[in-house]
């Protein structure tokens, strides 16, 4: 057995289990088995990725058995890593929970009342997919001013998803510029067929300054095999009155604080 293949596994005898490794690296566990038992030897991508991982470079995980051991033993003292792994582990054990969120699978048009853009709601179309016990979400803005229908710009986010406390918890970042991230918390539904998710969602959306925001949202399911094309030209900006919106969605994510609340609110639908 190559030394590559010695120092692979001793590196990962620090890790729970190989699935794990080969989860947070991102190879294939079967292409990853075959580097450990020295059958093959990794592509230079994957060489920097596996030593990037391990924390050490190309040429100390080539060197011999027992020095090597010394370099990774040094670099694996307990000083305050497993402090920081910790909260990690948690959030994982969190998202290993995706599989209650399997029912949600497919379309949604997401609506919303704009942060930047008053008294305009937004529509996109945002999908959820659970692949391997987790939960994905991706969700596409193609803003269109109201009167004109000009396209005014695009944006993209993704995420992942999961269910909590009878709550569907998700978490999306913008794919783009990577400068904002959205938090939303949904009621679950209980009938036969879903048909709309109603909550709350937070973030800070940078171009109307520092200023984060809170509002309702709801998600209209679609289906689960849809024209991707068509809906996205449903998409847009629209005022509250517009025709083509569901009077019952407008009025369940308007963002009103009844008298004598203090917070903003969504009462289960």
């Amino acid at each position: 057995m190559s030394n590559f293949a010695k120092n692979l596994t001793l590196a990962c005898s620090y890790y729970p289990s190989i699935s794990e490794v080969c989860r947070r690296i991102g190879i294939n566990r079967q292409q990853f088995n075959k580097y450990l038992n020295g059958q093959v030897h990794p592509s230079r991508h994957n060489m920097r990725r596996i030593c990037d991982f391990v924390g050490v470079t190309e040429a100390e995980i080539l060197m011999e058995e027992a020095r090597f051991s010394q370099v990774i033993g040094l670099r694996r003292q307990p000083v305050s890593r497993p402090q920081l792994e910790l909260p990690m582990q948690r959030l994982e054990a969190l998202l290993a929970r995706s599989s209650a969120v399997d029912r949600y699978e497919g379309y949604y048009f997401r609506y919303f009342y704009s942060f930047g853009n008053k008294g305009c709601i937004i529509k996109s179309l945002a999908r959820i997919v659970v692949r391997d016990g987790r939960g994905y979400f991706k969700n596409v803005e193609v803003l269109r001013e109201p009167d004109s229908g000009r396209w005014i710009r695009s944006n993209k986010y993704e995420g992942m998803l999961f269910q909590l406390a009878d709550r569907i918890q998700l978490f999306e970042y913008e794919t783009l510029e990577m400068n904002s991230v959205t938090q939303m918390t949904l009621y679950p539904s209980y009938r036969s067929r879903v048909d709309f998710l109603l909550g709350i969602q937070m973030g800070g959306p940078t171009r109307r300054g520092r200023k984060p925001g809170a509002s309702r949202v709801a998600l209209e399911f679609l289906g689960t095999d849809i024209s991707v094309l068509r809906a996205m030209r449903q998409t847009g900006m629209f005022y509250p009155d517009d025709p083509s919106l569901r009077g019952e969605i407008v009025e369940a994510i308007d963002n009103r604080i009844d008298p004598g609340a203090f917070v903003l609110e969504v009462d289960e639908p």
